[in-house]
């Protein structure tokens, strides 16, 4: 994910401050890994810097003054630019659950791999159970029921895989040992 086009996806709809970006960022995105203070602001440290963003004005509420940061028009190009990009498909597996089966494997661990791959079954398949239950919530929001079919969509991959993974570990172990 590119924070500083998301954040300037959120800075597209007017001017927010940090504080703002990170609670929409959150609630925009309420599957994605939450932002850390540090890195929305480190991220508008650069996008300023970049000319993408400027300085909108500050408020000061209860506490410290606030600075507001808009969207420039080299933002709003540079922004057009990352939309209208099409991704390519990830060319390489990046997963934790992958390297963890594979690693079991190559130290001739089935029992350990097994066992893994069936406890990780479930896990996803609990996650499943939360993510349908939230999108059919009443106060599920289009924001939730999105980022909801797409978690839901990466898990329904993942599960069919470790389905296959032990049935192949299954058939594999079945060989060796006969």
């Amino acid at each position: 994910m590119s924070t500083s086009h998301v954040l300037m996806g959120l800075l597209a709809g007017g001017t927010k401050h940090g504080y703002e970006l990170k609670r929409a960022h959150d609630e925009r995105l309420p599957q994605a890994r939450p932002l850390a203070f540090g890195q929305v602001y480190a991220t508008l440290g650069r996008l300023l810097r970049d000319g993408l963003v400027a300085a909108a004005g500050q408020e000061r509420l209860a506490g410290p003054d606030r600075t507001a940061y808009a969207l420039t028009e080299e933002g709003r190009a540079a922004l057009d630019r990352w939309l209208d990009t099409v991704e390519p498909p990830m060319p390489h597996v990046n997963s934790v659950l992958f390297a963890k089966v594979v690693v079991a494997l190559l130290a001739a661990d089935v029992d350990r791999a097994r066992a893994y791959l069936i406890a990780q079954r479930r896990a996803h398949t609990d996650r499943l159970r939360e993510l349908t239950a939230l999108k059919t919530a009443r106060s599920a929001t289009v924001d939730d029921i999105v980022a909801a079919d797409y978690a839901i969509a990466h898990l329904d991959a993942d599960l069919r895989w470790l389905h296959t993974t032990l049935e192949r570990v299954a058939d594999w172990h079945q060989e060796v040992h006969s």
